[in-house]
């Protein structure tokens, strides 16, 4: 499947900002499921400075700097991508049991290291909580291999959490927004990750988007789309290193083309869309647009309007 992103992030600040520096993770990646066609960032007014680098994990943040007053700042990333659907390595074991797992990514001198284990430590919005294990257990049956615990937890936290955008903030605690039940998919990625981590087990955070259906009948609604974020749960190979696996606790699934993978990390403040450093500015307000859709939907579309133009001449 081809995908066309559209991302705008408008920030409008009151007094003005008179200097500024931004990272932004908003080129998606590319891995096995997922090839980049095109990406272009574009910003207002125009930064003195600009650069690219990977970050720790692979992912490719934007880095620029602007040296001049400015009460508005435009951030627009607009990417094709083409997807599949994500497929695990033949060498995974899919069968071996969560126990054994997590024996796996226990310390013993002499071992070989898994670049997994990162995920598997506390993270600043992924604390290790007794809450969590609690919740997890009824996945965490004896035996169960971990690929069925991790399905078997996306579809409870879908059939026992509500979506309310209105019931956390971004600092909102993942025990918190356990405790109530609802929360976002940002709140629901981090609590999944979580219920692993203080299982033992590594868990790592992904951000992206997915594409949505518009009702039957009307149209598209440009820049009514949101972010999404969910987990990826790894599985380590019969010999050798594994594969991470995905899946979707927001919408009870696993991810298939219909996702777009943004950046990984080991929770959202590694991956956050913007962040800044500002010199003035002290109130602003945020409005962020996102559109995904079929390319050849765009196309379609602007065939026509070249059309009705031509017409109207």
């Amino acid at each position: 499947m081809r995908l066309h992103v559209t991302h705008e992030t408008r920030y409008d600040y009151t007094p003005p900002v008179e200097t500024a520096q931004h990272l932004a993770h908003l080129r998606p990646l590319v891995t096995p499921s997922q090839r980049l066609v095109s990406h272009r960032l574009r910003i207002t007014p125009e930064p003195a400075q600009r650069s690219e680098s990977p970050d720790l994990y692979g992912n490719t943040r934007a880095f620029f700097a602007l040296e001049s007053t400015h009460d508005e700042l435009v951030v627009t990333a607009e990417s094709v991508v083409e997807t599949s659907v994500p497929r695990l390595a033949p060498s995974v074991a899919r069968e071996l049991p969560w126990e054994a797992v997590r024996e796996r990514f226990r310390y013993r001198k002499g071992f070989s290291f898994d670049a997994a284990s990162d995920f598997g430590f506390p993270s600043p919005y992924v604390p290790l909580h007794d809450n969590f294990a609690a919740y997890a257990r009824a996945s965490f049956a004896p035996g169960r291999p971990t690929f069925d615990v991790a399905m078997d937890l996306t579809l409870r936290m879908h059939r026992d959490f509500l979506y309310d955008a209105e019931s956390t903030e971004i600092n909102t605690p993942a025990v918190e927004a356990l405790a109530q039940r609802k929360g976002v998919c940002q709140d629901f990625a981090h609590i999944m990750i979580a219920c692993f981590r203080t299982m033992g087990l590594p868990a790592r955070y992904v951000s992206g988007y997915l594409l949505t259906q518009p009702p039957l009948g009307q149209p598209r609604l440009i820049g009514a789309d949101a972010s999404h974020a969910w987990v990826q749960v790894y599985l380590p190979g019969v010999v050798g290193p594994g594969d991470w696996a995905d899946f979707d606790p927001t919408n009870g699934r696993q991810p298939g083309e219909d996702y777009v993978t943004l950046a990984l990390g080991r929770d959202y403040s590694d991956v956050s869309p913007m962040r800044g450093v500002l010199h003035g500015g002290a109130r602003h307000t945020l409005h962020v647009g996102v559109t995904v859709q079929p390319a050849e939907e765009l196309l379609t579309a602007s065939s026509q309007s070249q059309s009705q133009s031509q017409s109207s001449s």
